[in-house]
């Protein structure tokens, strides 16, 4: 919200300099972006008048002007202006002086720009003619009938005096940064009264009183109806006759220009200044093509077309609200209106609209059709219905002081459902509490009534009635905050929190904390990437399509389709930043996420999402193959009192290789999958390496993880060994031999230790031999040959049994 100082004067009164002001509106809540200094690099340019204008004898497009800055001779000017005439009173930079810019293309200088004379194709000139944009405004605010040459101006200044002077152009603009939360700042009287009760100092409002001397009355002309009122609260109207389309007076334009907006025309130019004034959003019916006397505030058809004042044919939807006639659309309600009912210059009579729609509408249209204005950014985070009246009375008295109109008498005002100011009890000790300090009930009430809220005091509480114009002001947390600010943040004393926090961290973020302290350990990288993703990376890595990742949640409003989607699995996010690292030439790459996936389970009568966490492992380079990544997730696991994991292979998963992929079992509960990543996944992310990855279900890992340890001492007797080779077929997996080995060891089996896998030519073909360490050790006594021979002797019949394993003849 850009903020001109000299308006906001008019509202209150602020004696204080441009960086106390900045710095106490800063303190009680009021961020700001930027600070501009108009008329600050402006030197040495006067009025001028234009005496003479005769042809360059060199050039086609340069004209030699005489002009009058006032001084004992006119100077001579060379400029390639074509707008310009004798007579025309004009800014002239004289030589040495300096303006803002930009000069010639150039971009603006903070330290201004010096003019010096010089020759234009062998004539001397001893000066230049300014334009607007030469002296400072963006070309988007400079009047319509400037904005392609020299600033002609509107009156006969002195000639020779300043042109800051004679402008006014000496001003400050404080660009406020407005939160959603408070759309009541999007206007010159919102920060006026934010103003005021920063500097506790009284209020003032504009007048609005109408003197309407037109004939005849407004319930002949017009009639409105609300056909939507949930999207239309209120519709506010008035009528003005006699109507002189004209350039509006330099202050109005001025005020308009400084806030970023450009003056068109006198009626346009005062709906502008209102809208800014008061924050509500107007418009102005050429009344003539409001046909059949009659406004409907309806809903537009689907597919329905309409051109709005840009020119623009905009393709309608069904649920956009519409400002119709009885024959058809003439505005988009909150957003623009429609080029069939426009302001011409021949225009006499007009309708001045002062409506309130619903924030969600015209959010969504504005959105929909990829218009945004300045009334569609206030309407979207809501405005007061009751400002409507007010400013439509605004209009109208602007139009009679500016003798634009005459203004008939009284107004169509539909309003189906008031809004009344809703009264909140906040508590004296909360407050004090909350913030930290020690203020009165009188103190707290005086900051209420500076910023216009009503109260009434009963012991400890104070019920305080807000503005309608605060949509803010719901619960007493609320008015906490407009005690904090309006005291100052900087007085609020610095103390420490207090409260009964109890025992630190959950399990759950215990265990978070140590997988990421042992996978870091580990010689990984945690990475972090974003929840929204696009549905593409699915494809990317070959899911089937029945699988459950493709239960995608949409999402209604996506920045694009590269994040539409929340994501299901954790894998596409992580060979993204593989893909990204591979193609910065980074060799040897270990990364880890955990992060949350969102599975759309709707259809099963859920009302949220379902959220799981996930960790996602991946790595590639040099030693980093598929029995590298099962040793760091081993370890892993380890450290999470996960042991003993099953690794079952797994043909049938499109992203991994076949042959080189299995999934995690742990206490008969898959817990997630490891694998080496599919050669054609890695040709989509451009990865000219193989790539290992794993992704286990985070949730599963905390509810089964057992970080408890437990003091056994060492043993007092001594283990024995036995090796055992076995032959047997080449489908058996190493884990099934050990889970056997394990449950017929007994008490007395310690430990089981693989130290051989072997395939050669004197083993049958499709046989393989698996050889193991067993240890066996009691607490209590020191085995014989017999005891071990005894249990060994029962593996091997189990073994046999089970995996028809034998003993390997050497």
């Amino acid at each position: 919200m850009l903020v001109p100082i000299q308006w906001l004067k008019e509202y209150t009164k602020v004696d204080v300099d441009i960086d106390q002001f900045c710095d106490r509106m800063i303190m009680s809540g009021s961020n700001l972006e930027t600070v501009e200094l108009f008329g600050e690099n402006i030197e040495k340019v006067v009025v001028g008048k234009i005496l003479s204008i005769d042809k360059h004898p060199d050039a086609d497009k340069l004209v030699i002007t005489k002009i009058d800055v006032g001084a004992e001779e006119p100077i001579q000017i060379v400029t390639g202006a074509s707008n310009i005439a004798v007579g025309n009173y004009v800014p002239v930079a004289l030589h040495g002086s300096k303006i803002p810019g930009p000069l010639h293309g150039q971009p603006k200088k903070p330290e201004g720009v010096t003019i010096k004379k010089g020759k234009l194709r062998g004539v001397e000139s001893f000066g230049m003619l300014c334009s607007a944009s030469e002296l400072g405004f963006e070309d988007k605010v400079i009047p319509v009938v400037h904005k392609d040459g020299i600033w002609i101006l509107d009156e006969e200044y002195p000639l020779g005096m300043s042109i800051v002077e004679a402008l006014n152009l000496k001003e400050a603009v404080v660009d406020f940064e407005i939160t959603p939360n408070r759309p009541d700042c999007l206007s010159m009287i919102g920060m006026a009264r934010e103003t005021a009760a920063t500097f506790d100092t009284e209020l003032s409002y504009p007048d609005t009183h109408c003197e309407e001397k037109g004939e005849g009355k407004i319930k002949d002309l017009i009639s409105v109806e609300i056909k939507e009122p949930d999207l239309c609260k209120r519709y506010a109207a008035k009528v003005v006759t006699n109507v002189k389309i004209k350039q509006s007076p330099w202050w109005l334009q001025q005020r308009l220009m400084y806030a970023g907006m450009r003056p068109i025309n006198n009626i346009v130019d005062i709906t502008n200044y209102v809208m800014l004034e008061y924050g509500q959003p107007m418009h102005a019916f050429d009344i003539r093509n409001v046909k059949g006397g009659k406004i409907y505030v309806d809903t537009a058809k689907e597919g329905e077309t309409f051109t709005t004042l840009d020119g623009t044919e905009r393709k309608l939807a069904e649920n956009m609200l519409l400002i119709k006639d009885e024959q058809r659309a003439i505005a988009i309600a909150g957003v623009m209106g429609g080029q069939n009912s426009e302001i011409q210059p021949d225009t006499q009579t007009i309708l001045i609209e002062g409506a309130n729609f619903s924030a969600d509408s015209v959010r969504s249209t504005s959105k929909k059709l990829g218009l945004r204005t300045e009334a569609s950014s206030r309407f979207e985070k809501g405005i007061d219905p009751n400002l409507a009246e007010k400013a439509c009375e605004r209009v109208c008295r602007l139009i009679e002081l500016l003798d634009a109109g005459t203004v008939l008498k009284g107004a169509v005002d539909v309003y189906p459902k008031r809004k009344e100011a809703e009264a909140v009890k906040v508590r004296v000790d909360r407050i004090n509490h909350i913030l930290g300090i020690d203020l009165s009930a009188k103190e707290m009430i005086d900051i209420f009534h500076r910023l216009e809220m009503k109260t009434m005091h009963l012991g400890n509480t104070i019920t305080v009635t807000p503005p309608t114009v605060r949509l803010d002001m719901e619960t007493e947390i609320d008015f906490v905050e407009e005690v904090g600010r309006l005291y100052g943040y900087d007085r609020l004393p610095m103390t420490l929190p207090k409260g009964n926090c109890e025992a630190g961290k959950t399990k759950k973020q215990l265990l978070r904390d140590l997988s990421k302290e042992t996978l870091t350990a580990l010689g990984a990288c945690e990475i972090q990437t974003y929840s929204f993703v696009s549905p593409k990376g699915l494809d990317s890595i070959q899911m089937a399509d029945d699988a459950e990742g493709r239960k995608v949640i949409k999402l209604l409003n996506p920045l694009g389709e590269d994040t539409s989607v929340m994501r299901t699995t954790l894998i596409p996010n992580m060979l993204d930043v593989l893909a990204r690292n591979y193609s910065r030439n980074n060799e040897n790459v270990a990364a880890f996420e955990i992060g949350t996936i969102f599975f759309n389970n709707h259809h099963e009568g859920d009302t949220l999402p379902e959220e799981k966490e996930s960790v996602c492992i991946a790595v590639y380079g040099l030693d980093k193959d598929f029995l590298a990544l099962k040793g760091m997730l081993t370890e892993f696991l380890n450290k999470l009192g996960i042991c003993e994991c099953r690794y079952i292979p797994e043909e049938k998963v499109e992203t991994f290789h076949p042959g080189r992929c299995a999934s995690i079992e742990y206490d008969c509960t898959e817990i997630g999958i490891i694998g080496e990543l599919h050669p054609d996944v890695l040709e989509k992310y451009e990865i000219g390496a193989r790539a290992v990855c794993c992704e286990l279900n985070f949730d599963l890992l905390i509810e089964k993880a057992n970080t408890e340890k437990f003091y056994r001492p060492l043993p007092k007797y001594p283990a024995m060994t036995r090796d055992l080779a076995l032959t047997v077929n080449e489908g058996n997996c190493v884990c099934d031999l050990e889970s056997i080995i394990k449950a017929h060891g007994g008490e007395l089996l310690e430990k089981v230790t693989l130290f051989d896998v072997y395939r050669g030519k004197q083993l049958a073909c499709g046989t393989k031999s698996v050889a193991f360490t067993l240890t066996y050790r009691a607490a209590d006594r020191t085995l014989t040959e017999e005891e071990v021979s005894k249990v060994n002797n029962k593996i091997l019949v189990a073994l046999k049994e089970e995996c028809h394993a034998v003993l390997r003849e050497m």
